[in-house]
């Protein structure tokens, strides 16, 4: 094998070690049942570790990733993934996350033909489609920012609507949704104001996190 495969071996055992030594019994405590608080629905992009970002351990949070961080009825791997999450782990809170400097958005906002992703990125120009007069009213420096927050508002909308998620409120499980976008450059966490627990009132709380990313200061 290529030296570089043969590395990760190497550190793959360094790093088990280390852990070892310093958190005796860490990899037997994994060894009971994920009981999960959190469902990261996010981009497939190397740059955006879910664990990492939001400080949390193994086990912890319950993650899904895609070009784009796009969540379709159509999708029936994204979808089987939610209904593990909510009706097996009980998770309490789904985060859809985009990324600012997201190949996919950009792809989307400028029409450009990467190949066989261009139909799944399609999804996102119905995104930008949507919005095209917001977009067109930001700087053209903010469009791609811009955009990646619209995709992550409207993912959350969409995963409001899929079967899974209304079937667990109608039942009283507690679930909430959260609109947010990580930046690169920070490594900072922005939230999109797009807030949901429930079917009543989701199209006021999407109206109004449009607005919000309408009004925002760049």
């Amino acid at each position: 094998m290529p030296a570089s495969i043969e590395d990760l071996f190497v550190h793959n055992r360094a790093w088990a070690a280390r852990m070892e030594r310093e958190r005796p019994g860490f990899f037997t405590s994994l060894l009971a049942q994920q009981k999960p608080g959190y469902m990261w629905i996010g981009c497939s992009d190397s740059r955006v570790p879910a664990n990492q970002i939001t400080g949390l351990e193994p086990g912890e949070v319950f993650v899904h990733r895609n070009v784009a961080n796009v969540v379709v009825p159509s999708d029936l791997n994204c979808l089987s993934t939610i209904q593990y999450a909510v009706d097996q782990l009980h998770v309490e809170h789904i985060m859809v996350v985009g990324h600012y400097g997201c190949g996919g958005v950009r792809a989307a906002l400028d029409g450009a033909r990467i190949g066989l992703a261009d139909n799944w990125i399609r999804h996102v120009q119905d995104v930008r489609d949507r919005h095209r007069g917001l977009i067109a009213s930001i700087a053209p420096e903010w469009r791609y920012d811009v955009l990646c927050e619209l995709n992550a508002i409207e993912q959350v909308l969409n995963l409001a609507q899929t079967t899974v998620v209304r079937d667990a409120w109608e039942r009283g499980q507690k679930v909430w949704l959260h609109g947010w976008c990580y930046g690169l450059k920070d490594g900072l966490i922005n939230d999109l104001r797009m807030t949901v627990d429930g079917a009543e009132g989701l199209d006021a709380l999407h109206r109004a996190a449009i607005a919000g990313v309408a009004a925002a200061k760049r």
